[in-house]
């Protein structure tokens, strides 16, 4: 079933189409939406937005947009990084090209934080979800906040999660196991709300 059918099928979860290539995010957002009854699918070949946009917000929507174009569905995407106190913000948009490979661009981040005490920073993610013709249905925030720790540490998750210390934890968001992780991430914090969103308006 999907959002622009009228059927109403109770055996079959909502399908909706989400705006990535990467099937390792697509198995963690069905992971945090689990038993809400929404599915989340790749979407067709084809799918290469030009990620140019200026904040989280713009470059979700180009994203969603591009999937929505190409599948002729309602379409959900994100866009999420690491902002840094001490560097006003970066990496920022920039997080997954800040250099060439994941263990270069921590250790570029842990050496631009070199002579800094403030190790303060946020995990961001933008989420947008478009309706079949591109229009924004709803766009949201999540913030999962923390600081910087100075050694790598676990080996779960991807990305900068082996030095980000969650607040209010002392480990890494590396240490966590799954279900912690998609319980406290900024992407569990948005994508919540767009469930939300979705079950007030579609289910």
């Amino acid at each position: 079933m999907n959002l622009e059918s009228g059927t109403e099928d109770m055996e079959n979860n909502l399908q909706i189409v989400f705006a990535t290539g990467n099937p390792h995010k697509l198995q963690e957002i069905n992971e945090i939406s689990k038993n809400s009854g929404i599915e989340f699918i790749l979407p067709p070949e084809g799918f290469e937005p030009n990620e140019n946009g200026k904040t989280f917000e713009q470059n979700s929507y180009i994203k969603a947009f591009e999937a929505s174009k190409i599948s002729g569905q309602i379409s959900l995407a994100d866009d999420s990084g690491l902002c840094v106190e001490a560097l006003n913000g970066e990496p920022g948009i920039y997080s997954a090209r800040y250099a060439e490979t994941p263990q270069k661009r921590i250790n570029k981040l842990l050496a631009n934080l070199t002579h800094s005490d403030n190790r303060k920073a946020k995990f961001v993610c933008a989420m947008t979800l478009v309706d079949k013709c591109g229009n924004i249905l709803t766009q949201e925030i999540g913030e999962c906040h923390g600081e910087i720790s100075k050694i790598q540490s676990g080996k779960n998750g991807f990305g900068y999660d082996p030095i980000f210390l969650v607040d209010g934890y002392g480990i890494t968001m590396a240490d966590m196991s799954e279900d912690l992780k998609n319980s406290i991430s900024h992407r569990a914090a948005a994508l919540k709300k767009i469930i939300m969103f979705i079950k007030q308006n579609f289910v």
